[in-house]
């Protein structure tokens, strides 16, 4: 069997020769295999439509029962301009090429400008499952000062099943998806008087408030220390950092040319003016300031994805100022607070090490020590073979390990950070007293764990299909009275329960039981009570499991006692069994 990524790009060819059949004045850019199948960007004037690509598909399938032959030959730069004198594309793609001689491949009279590799025959493509998606814009060379190219976007597998696998995938991805979960369950929504500023709805603060508990009581048990800065700083600031030469382009800016101000991007400078706010010694250090201020970022237009990529934000930033003789410890420090943080959301992730970018700041030699150090950390706590190295991916002061989570669907999402940074202390003249009272510059760790609020929550929102754990669920009882002979009651219930510390809805309205309760269903709250004239006669609830069956008749004791435990423990499933408090923890821990 052929390569599958030779199979894609070798149809991403038979693609573009089955579009020159159907728009012959149309202009080819390029088309590459790509992860689960391939693309061709091509000019057309008019646009490419959805019953276009079925007759495109239609075509391919007969080019490839031709069984041509894939032909790679060398020609010169004069003959390939030549060849390609009305491609616009391609002549600047042979311009841009250093070598004299240009690779050209050839299938069944089409031809391209093309490095290869491809299949040795067509017929090697006739078992491949392939589908023409969609079309979508695309800059010409991502530039959007270029041409508006039209993209289709094909996806490819060795066999059907992997294809039906993928396609079921994609289903599942529309339906988790956050942009439409969260308007549904009442968590934000995004208005175009500010674009990628979401609004977080009552429940939306209750799951984000729940998130901010939970990483305030982590890292406090943690010995940091939280603080909080300026939204808006000078320019003088931004300039000591490195920010408004590196970055400006990324800030939100304001005043006027004489005093210019910038609302801040990143909380690093606030962090440092923090720890210049007194005098430190070697006994303070590791120094560890948190803060989970508002950060502003201006993105390019049309990047703006729901909440994965916004421009206002909450990160939850720290900075640890430490000796580098600290370096190893608190780097593996920070990564067992990221098993905890993920973990408990049921989340594996892996780890990426990024080396110095071209446009980096300081010491050259401060720089090749950072990531010495880095790299060792990662081999001991990883192995050699379990991070990847991503080379030239760094910030501009430091290098930096990027925590890669993947969720239910098992797609991969960058999350934590960790940026090792020898550079801004020196710029904002850092130092503590050493042993002997003399002063030494410490080393500053810049790091996140949910990454922001935002992204993580729009993450967990499509990870759990918007049916969260117990502990993190924005409403985790609802309570429903059959009639309003059984309002007082319900009262009693809820009140019962907030006083333990539980999120609780209790809807008194006039609307029927069979309406409530199919109300709190979409809302995908995990337990509803639902209260009649015998519980309330026997002290008991009736409980309506979340995708699951009722339960009649259980003791409010015991509903409690489950919910306590659900909730110390941050487990992740529900339980069914409220009969035995003592058999419920063991099954669940099991």
């Amino acid at each position: 069997m052929e390569d599958i990524f030779n199979i894609r790009h070798s149809l991403s060819h038979v693609m573009a020769k089955a579009v020159l059949e159907f728009y012959p004045n149309a202009k080819i850019a390029i088309g590459p295999a790509i992860e689960n199948g391939f693309y061709y960007d091509f000019d057309i004037d008019t646009p490419i439509l959805p019953e276009d690509l079925e007759k495109i598909e239609a075509r391919m399938r007969e080019i490839i029962k031709k069984d041509f032959d894939f032909v790679h030959d060398s020609w010169t730069k004069e003959k390939a301009k030549e060849f390609f004198k009305g491609q616009p594309y391609k002549l600047e793609l042979i311009d841009g090429l250093e070598d004299e001689m240009v690779s050209i491949y050839e299938s069944d009279g089409f031809v391209d400008l093309c490095k290869g590799p491809h299949v040795s025959n067509s017929k090697f493509l006739r078992n491949a499952s392939f589908k023409l998606q969609n079309v979508a814009g695309a800059y010409w060379r991502g530039d959007s000062t270029k041409p508006m190219l039209q993209r289709i976007y094909a996806i490819c597998f060795e066999s059907k099943e992997e294809m039906k696998k993928y396609l079921f995938a994609l289903e599942e991805a529309k339906r988790r998806d956050h942009r439409k979960l969260g308007p549904e369950l009442d968590l934000f929504f995004l208005d175009d008087t500010a674009p990628g500023m979401p609004y977080w709805l009552p429940h939306g603060m209750k799951l984000y408030n729940t998130l901010l508990k939970f990483w305030r009581e982590e890292h406090e048990e943690r010995g940091y220390l939280e603080f909080s800065g300026p939204q808006l700083n000078s320019r003088k600031l931004w300039e000591t950092s490195g920010h408004w030469e590196h970055y400006k382009e990324n800030m939100f800016t304001t005043g006027d040319e004489n005093n210019p101000f910038a609302l801040k991007p990143m909380n690093c400078p606030n962090s440092i003016l923090v720890y210049k706010h007194k005098v430190r010694s070697y006994r303070d250090l590791p120094l560890r300031f948190c803060d989970c201020d508002r950060l502003h970022r201006k993105e390019i237009s049309g990047t703006l994805h729901g909440l994965f990529r916004v421009q206002s934000f909450t990160q939850d930033d720290s900075h640890n100022y430490i000796r580098s003789t600290q370096i190893k410890d608190e780097i593996n420090s920070i990564l067992d607070i990221a098993d905890r943080f993920y973990d408990v959301f049921g989340i594996t992730y892996h780890a990426v090490l990024s080396t110095r970018p071209e446009d980096f700041m300081g010491d050259i030699n401060l720089w090749n020590k950072a990531e010495s150090e880095l790299k060792e950390i990662m081999i001991e706590r990883f192995g050699k073979e379990n991070f990847e190295l991503n080379e030239g991916d760094g910030a501009f002061y430091g290098p930096k390990i990027d925590l890669i989570m993947t969720d239910a669907l098992g797609r991969k999402w960058q999350t934590g950070t960790i940026q090792l940074d020898f550079q801004l202390p020196r710029n904002f003249d850092l130092t503590f007293a050493n042993e002997k009272g003399e002063l030494e510059v410490p080393v500053m760790v810049h790091r996140v764990i949910y990454g922001s609020f935002e992204r993580f929550t729009g993450i967990l929102i499509e990870h759990f299909a918007g049916e969260f754990p117990f502990w993190v669920a924005p409403t985790q009882v609802a309570i429903v009275p059959v009639s309003d002979k059984n309002f007082d009651y319900a009262k009693d219930i809820a009140k019962t329960l907030k006083r333990k510390g539980f999120r609780v809805e209790n809807d008194l309205a006039d609307d029927g039981m069979g309406k409530k309760v199919n109300n709190f269903r979409k809302m995908k709250v995990p337990y509803v009570l639902i209260l009649g004239d015998k519980e309330q006669s026997e002290g008991t609830v009736s409980i309506k499991i979340r995708g699951g069956k009722q339960v009649n008749d259980i003791p409010l004791q015991n509903f409690l006692e489950v919910c306590e435990f659900l909730n110390e423990e941050k487990e992740l499933n529900l339980t069914e069994d409220f009969s035995s408090n003592e058999k419920i923890m063991k099954d669940i821990q099991n």
